[in-house]
């Protein structure tokens, strides 16, 4: 008995045991609720703060007006494989109002992929223009694990790639599954990356081992970080280095979804996540927070959750999570994304349908 509690009090420690709930905490506004489908992300338009832009998972481009109310979609999308978890994802714009977005596109015999695509949105006419700028070497016929956000920098672009539920080309340097890749800004491998001289690896490959990535930002001290989902158990929050190996399938902290265990959790040259969830939150979206709504959480981190149907806020201290907080557990929603708007407050979007906004209570 007395080594079962250590066991579960040393679980507690090193996962979410300790999570504090704190109900009614903001002021929920919702400012959008189509009902139709899973948005999968939104962002705004940087020159005009008002257009919010969101992505369908079912492959349609819209964006909602927050003066008029009114919403709007947006022709000449490329056809997505939208089935499983594919669609059209995330979305990113640039200072100067170029789009950039991941969609799960059709390849030929029945196969498909994670793609990235670079535009143009003419908001009178409500069209787009650009093109696909880089198709991921992750091909499969089924719908599963295509990751995958974005995150821009001055000269380049990183994406997550799913491992495409074949988890052995997580550890193959050969493949995109199971990678996170870094990119100049037209689509090509990055010049200093890793991998890029290596026989018989992929020059995009940045980092690899990794499972299905839903989240991905850089903050502001310059650290890369992403959210992964795990299987039965196992979500993680990593630190982002070139070249490293992330461990998936070999380690891991989840469990096959029927039971048994998944390799081990800990292997030499093996990077160990700074964070894990068992059971499993399905960490999709995050974003650190910097705002005037809420200055008391400048610095923190925000993470939609999917099966944890919550929005989750984690304080870290030299690169530990020291705190966590749950919000919003009231709803019965899958929240998908979290971004901080021009004004400071919490967006979320769900996979009802709803964009949400949060503010302080008054």
């Amino acid at each position: 008995m007395k080594s079962l509690i250590l066991t579960l009090v040393s679980l507690c420690l090193s996962t979410s045991c300790f999570a504090k709930v704190e109900k009614n905490f903001f002021n929920v506004e919702t400012v959008l609720d189509l009902g139709e489908d899973v948005i999968w992300s939104i962002d705004f338009l940087p020159s005009n703060p008002h257009i919010v832009v969101f992505s369908e998972r079912g492959g349609k481009l819209k964006y909602l007006n927050s003066i008029t109310k009114k919403t709007q979609a947006i022709n000449g999308v490329p056809e997505v494989f939208a089935a499983g978890q594919g669609g059209l994802l995330d979305i990113a714009f640039d200072k100067n109002d170029d789009i950039y977005f991941t969609y799960s596109q059709k390849l030929p015999k029945g196969k498909n992929t994670t793609a990235l695509f670079k535009g143009k949105i003419d908001f009178e006419k409500n069209s787009l223009s650009g093109k696909t700028i880089f198709s991921a070497k992750a091909e499969s016929s089924d719908g599963y694990h295509f990751g995958s956000r974005i995150v821009l920098e001055k000269d380049a672009l990183y994406i997550g790639v799913g491992e495409r539920n074949d988890r052995d080309k997580s550890q193959d340097l050969a493949y995109h599954h199971g990678k996170i890749l870094k990119l100049t800004r037209e689509g090509k491998a990055y010049h200093s990356n890793p991998f890029i001289n290596q026989k018989n690896a992929l020059p995009e490959i940045y980092s690899y081992g990794h499972r299905n990535p839903q989240g991905l930002i850089k903050l502001l001290n310059g650290s890369l970080v992403n959210s992964e989902f795990g299987p039965r158990g196992g979500d993680e929050l990593n630190i982002i280095l070139a070249g490293k190996n992330y461990g998936w399938p070999v380690i891991t902290y989840g469990k096959e979804y029927w039971g048994p265990k998944i390799g081990t959790t800990q292997q030499a040259g093996m990077e160990q996540p700074i964070h894990y969830w068992a059971p499993s939150i399905s960490p999709s979206g995050i974003v650190e927070y910097q705002g005037e709504i809420f200055k008391e959480f400048n610095g923190h981190i925000f993470i939609a959750n999917l099966s944890g149907q919550h929005l989750r806020r984690v304080v870290m201290k030299e690169q530990k999570v020291t705190e966590e907080y749950e919000y919003l557990n009231d709803l019965d929603e899958r929240f998908r994304d979290v971004q901080v708007g021009p004004e400071g407050a919490i967006y979320i979007s769900t996979d009802s349908g709803k964009i949400l906004k949060l503010t302080k209570k008054k």
